[in-house]
């Protein structure tokens, strides 16, 4: 691997801006219609941002935040508040008035970029607990109210008013200054475990992390276009899915919405997407679903397809030979199946980054086989955040993979994984306590359990996770979860048992499935409430979660469950913005369900 020859992110986007001029670089929905602008139009209007910034008293080191939900305003607005030398605080547009000012407090941030109405809203109901707040920036034009006043984006950036050269110089001083130890953003924890803590990343972390992933996978270039879906507040999202495209002259296209990804696949064509396994576990339950719909020949035609597929991907990236006969059977699976598959994503889907929670090993085998390999990765975000992924050269299903260069990765005495490397954040904004604790002889504390095979991290849980029994069984719930929401029936599933006598589970049925269930067996209800304790419906599930434990040690299957009417959601509290679980919140938000599964009769 060469030298980073970057010193911070504009550095980064200032070359891109020169190499990549006409190039696009951001691809959005405005008015209906998609619009571009290109790399130099982009960086152009970066500068704007800074240069309005500056004209409100911003000095390198201030701490900026953007409260708002993904659109090319927010990496705009970032890409200014760098190149002024501020510090981009970035705060979950899902978050409430409470979660926000705790961040923005903590962080004490002059100024706020805000998407709209109505996380502007969120700020005014807690004016008070921001004392130091003194500008609102909104991406959208409204009247804001006397006690926080707000100027609109295009105000702020007077685009009207080109960048004299005489400004782009002052902002070019003020980049060729940054240092890679200067921090450049502060990013909250999600805090499921705990109080949020703020992760100071430097440019060095950023640049490297970019540079160190982009080296790792490979094949990333000026042809590519990224479809970006996942909160840009999250440093996934942030450092894989927009800084790593913009430092190799690639094209961003925000999606129009999370429930329009398929719609803007199609339109698009993209050919690289980083998601979250939830993404890939509803993709593989709906082509499932129509699997069984298809007549006896065309399942058996499907599952030797499979069969052939799997045979191939073992052969060709991890034995590292293919024979001409499984590469000629291969080909004719492909046209009449797999090519058929791939057209879902746009036609063009090179590869997919997965991070942020397990993917289950058999829906990664069955991306891979259908011609859409999903590279697995792992990091958090106080490592910028990969420490390590796989690759077309180094794949290990059921593995995160192998570091990246000058990445250490080390098992402690409990099985807790430790890392090292330039990627590891400098420390917890003002909490010194936190930062060593988590940092310890150079060493990043990741409170994930795993284990190292042939160089690659096997991730097993969570420490704060694992679930230990009355018996003293150590159980990790994560991989149970996943087997179980493989099921058709099942979309979200918590497993539940820490020092009581058996394992039990909180399901959440795949609506569809389970009205279609209810309407082939003719069942009257008023609501899902009532559907839910319907005798066949329980039943059914019965039937499900049996399959399940015929897959686990007795130790580990499920005695016990308890059908719950709705999702786990963001906006209940329930789930991260990585559709992670927040297993604290469900266990006290569901507790009287949960004790009867102990104290009442058997599910």
């Amino acid at each position: 691997m060469e030298k980073v020859p970057y010193r911070s992110i504009p550095d980064m986007l200032r070359h891109s801006a020169a190499q990549y001029q006409t190039l696009n670089a951001v691809e959005f929905r405005k008015n209906g219609q998609w619009v571009t602008l290109s790399y130099a139009q982009f960086y152009n209007r970066a500068l704007m941002v800074s240069r309005g910034l500056r004209k409100l008293r911003m000095k390198p080191g201030d701490r900026i935040a953007i409260l708002s939900e993904n659109r090319a305003g927010w990496i705009i607005a970032d890409m200014g508040i760098l190149c002024g030398g501020g510090v981009t605080v970035p705060v979950y547009a899902t978050g409430t008035p409470d979660q926000i000012a705790y961040a923005l407090s903590s962080c004490e941030a002059r100024i706020v970029f805000v998407s709209g109405k109505v996380q502007y809203r969120k700020l005014l109901q807690v004016r008070d607990a921001l004392p130091h707040l003194e500008h609102v920036i909104s991406f959208e034009r409204f009247l804001g109210e006397a006690a926080l006043p707000v100027t609109t984006f295009y105000q702020l950036s007077e685009v009207d008013d080109p960048i004299l050269d005489t400004e782009r110089a002052e902002i070019d001083s003020v980049i060729d200054s940054l240092t890679p130890e200067m921090p450049a953003t502060i990013i909250y924890t999600s805090g499921t475990t705990g109080t949020p803590k703020g992760a100071v990343l430097t440019h060095g972390n950023l640049v490297f992390d970019v540079w160190a992933t982009l080296d790792k996978v490979g094949g990333v270039g000026q042809e590519d276009l990224f479809l970006s879906f996942l909160p840009l507040s999250h440093v996934f999202e942030r450092s894989v899915g927009y800084y790593l495209p913009l430092s190799c002259g690639a094209a961003i296209a925000f999606a129009d919405s999370m429930e329009k990804i398929s719609e803007n696949m199609m339109e698009l064509h993209p050919t690289i997407m980083v998601c979250v396994p939830r993404f890939f576990e509803k993709i593989y339950s709906r082509i499932y679903e129509a699997v069984h719909q298809l007549s006896l020949f065309k399942r058996k035609m499907f599952r030797r397809a499979l069969a052939v597929g799997r045979s191939y991907v073992y052969a060709r990236y991890i034995d590292k030979y293919v024979p001409f006969w499984l590469s000629f059977q291969h080909a004719i699976a492909d046209r009449l199946v797999f090519s058929k598959l791939r057209s879902r994503f746009g036609d063009r889907l090179k590869f997919c980054a997965s991070g942020g929670a397990p993917l289950d090993r058999e829906i990664n085998e069955f991306f891979w086989i259908i011609g859409v390999p999903v590279f697995e990765g792992y990091g958090l975000t106080e490592t910028s955040p990969v420490l390590c992924s796989n690759s077309y050269n180094g794949l290990r299903f059921g593995s995160v993979g192998t570091p990246l260069a000058f990445t250490e990765i080390a098992i402690a005495g409990d099985g807790e994984v430790l890392a090292r490397g330039p990627q590891v954040m400098a420390g917890y904004y003002n909490d010194e306590a936190a930062t060593k604790e988590a940092l310890v002889d150079g060493w990043f504390r990741t409170g994930d359990i795993g284990r190292l095979e042939e160089g690659f991290l096997y991730i097993t849980d969570r420490k704060k996770d694992l679930i230990v029994t009355a018996g003293g069984k150590n159980i990790a719930p994560q991989p149970i979860e996943n087997l179980l929401k493989r099921d058709k029936y099942i979309s979200q599933a918590y497993v539940y048992g820490d020092r009581k006598p058996y394992l039990t589970a909180l399901l959440v049925p795949t609506l569809e499935r389970l009205l279609e269930f209810a309407q082939e067996r003719r069942i009257a209800y008023h609501d899902l409430e009532d559907l839910v304790v319907h005798q066949p419906v329980i039943e059914l599930y019965k039937s499900r979660v049996e399959a399940v434990n015929n897959e686990l040690a007795p130790f580990q299957t499920i005695k016990k469950f308890a059908l719950l009417p709705r999702d786990f959601t963001m906006d209940s509290g329930e789930l991260t913005p990585t559709l992670k679980v927040k297993r604290q919140v469900i266990s006290e938000r569901y507790r009287d369900q949960i004790d009867h599964l102990y104290n009442g009769s058997e599910s």
